[in-house]
């Protein structure tokens, strides 16, 4: 009986973690227009400009109970002529944000750590969303509500470090 339970909370958990990252079109770059934020509301966060890289429509979403990690999701718009690289990213509301990629590998949603960043090529526009590119924020402090912000700072190779408020929007698939 004990093993029952124990696979139910695991279901639980897995199924908790996939609804929070659900929505993914397993690509790393999408329609740039927000269409890919379910439940946040572009207009909230204010276009942030650091360098030649432009930050807009950035948002989180509400956490589960016990949730230990949240994403974070923003389109990046490089205006310039260099290739530029997002380095870092760091929040109060976590002990660490970690750049991931999910993807699709022989049937298997996979995600993993970016260690050397999410490159910006110049003239390009990347979008970090559900499904792909995404921030990871580690060993949350306290989980992200609705109606909440979150502040993030993220540092670019080129560009330097700017700060930004994520809106937090609902759970997706609650």
């Amino acid at each position: 009986m004990n093993v029952f339970r124990t696979l139910t909370l695991v279901a639980l958990f897995a199924s908790a973690a996939v609804a929070q990252m659900e929505g993914h079109q397993m690509q790393g770059h999408g329609p740039m227009d927000g269409t890919g934020m379910v439940g946040a509301n572009p207009g909230t966060m204010q276009v942030v400009k650091v360098g030649d890289i432009e930050l807009m429509a950035g948002y989180t979403r509400a956490m589960l109970p016990n949730q230990p990690v949240g994403g974070g999701f923003i389109t990046i718009k490089n205006t310039g002529s260099a290739d530029d690289v997002l380095i870092a990213a760091e929040s109060p509301a976590s002990g660490r944000v970690e750049l991931h990629e999910m993807a699709v590998v022989n049937d298997v949603m996979t995600m993993r750590q970016l260690k050397g960043g999410i490159p910006v090529p110049a003239g390009e526009t990347v979008e970090l969303k559900p499904g792909g590119l995404h921030l990871m924020f580690m060993d949350v402090k306290e989980p992200f509500v609705e109606g909440g912000q979150v502040s993030v700072k993220l540092t670019f190779e080129k560009a330097g470090t700017v700060d930004v408020v994520l809106p937090i929007g609902p759970v997706k698939g609650m």
